[in-house]
């Protein structure tokens, strides 16, 4: 028999420890991590001391990593590791929430600023309470002219859906084609209408195009701005020259060379009174104009002003932010823009946005003879 001395006793005592201590280390590791520490302070530290088990500790990691390399490069790991973590952390990634931009408009100032000239507001739309879906601010795009001054609303097409109705009369009605000239009962039964504001010229003015849905109510013209409405409610004003517009089109609306197109003023914007529309005097009659414009954004513009032409239509547009923009009605008695509140059963009161317009929500509710534009949540 062989005799051990004390001392070689006490080593074969502490060895056995560090084995036994990387057993525990490692059974714990693998089934109760959150135990590790507890273990380590409670029992191994006062037994073998810290500096130890710092050097016990980094062994049976490294050790147990090796393990996990061996492991997973034939299995694929299962995520989610962190159970703490809301489910919400491993679905789909979370589609950034579109905001409307309220920088200020300081590029034109012709003239001494007037109190909130250039500045977004938010408007309030009662199917949106609290929310900013739209704002506005007025600018003044005219050197020479300080009272021509433009309204400009701003859409979040991101929350609103739109669409087009023909006329009873216009445009297509001189050549067979008569529309319902009402928001879709549909709609006004839902609660949902938000806005409804004037279309293009009439058949006369040009004979520019409108389809909505399957219904030509007139054929496209070519080298005209058009208004696009897409089913995914993606929205666009594009140079309309034949090309395909895609096959997902809901709507279609045409009105006039196009006024801003990539960013920039048009040159036919200086063109005669056959393309702009008739007026009471010429073309460069300074009256009531409307136009629409799409942003980078993808934002609806609308604008409204007196004592315009085409060009500071333009102007006010492509200042507001219109990549694209497009002149809709004009003269006093044509341009609309009506805001709608719902009361329930499909009844609304209404208003005009703009106070110099006419308040045509009664018309857009019951049958109006001209074409017409409406929102809808």
């Amino acid at each position: 028999m062989i005799k051990l001395s004390k001392k070689t006793k006490i080593s074969f005592g502490c060895l056995g420890m560090v084995f036994l201590a990387c057993g525990i280390i490692g059974f714990i590791s693998i089934t109760n991590t959150s135990a590790i520490a507890t273990f380590t302070d409670n029992v191994l530290r006062p037994v073998l001391g810290a500096d130890r088990v710092v050097r016990l500790e980094h062994f049976v990691f490294n050790f147990t990593d090796k393990v996990n390399q061996v492991k997973y490069s034939v299995q694929k790991p299962t995520a989610p590791q962190f159970n703490n973590l809301q489910p919400l952390m491993y679905g789909p990634p979370v589609p950034k929430v579109h905001v409307l931009s309220l920088d200020p408009i300081v590029s034109l100032q012709y003239f001494s600023r007037l109190p909130n000239e250039g500045v977004w507001q938010q408007v309030d739309l009662p199917l949106f309470p609290g929310k900013l879906v739209a704002a506005s601010t007025f600018i003044r795009p005219d050197p020479d002219r300080s009272y021509a001054i433009v309204d400009v609303l701003k859409l979040d097409m991101t929350k609103l859906h739109i669409n087009m109705v023909a006329g009873t009369q216009f445009p297509g009605g001189p050549i067979g084609n008569k529309g319902s000239g009402v928001v879709p009962q549909s709609i006004q039964d839902a609660n949902t209408l938000v806005a409804a504001f004037s279309g293009g010229f009439q058949y006369a003015d040009g004979h520019y195009g409108m389809i909505v849905g399957n219904k030509v109510y007139v054929p496209l013209k070519k080298d005209t701005a058009t208004f696009v409405v897409h089913a995914n409610n993606k929205v666009e004003i594009v140079n309309y020259t034949g090309q395909d517009l895609g096959n997902d089109v809901i709507a279609l609306r045409q009105n006039c060379p196009i006024l801003v197109d990539n960013g920039v003023i048009t040159a036919f914007t200086n063109l005669g009174e056959e393309t702009w529309g008739w007026t009471d005097n010429q073309a460069n009659t300074y009256t009531i104009r409307t136009g629409i414009g799409i942003t980078k954004d993808g934002d609806l513009l609308f604008a409204v002003g007196r004592s315009l032409v085409p060009k500071t239509l333009g102007i006010a547009l492509k200042e507001a932010g219109a990549v694209n923009a497009m002149q809709l009605d004009i003269n006093p008695s044509w341009p609309r823009f009506v805001l709608f509140t719902p009361l329930g059963n499909g009844k609304y009161t209404y208003k005009s946005y703009d106070k110099a317009l006419v308040n045509g929500g009664y018309a857009y509710l019951h049958g109006w003879n001209k074409d017409f534009m409406y929102l809808y949540k």
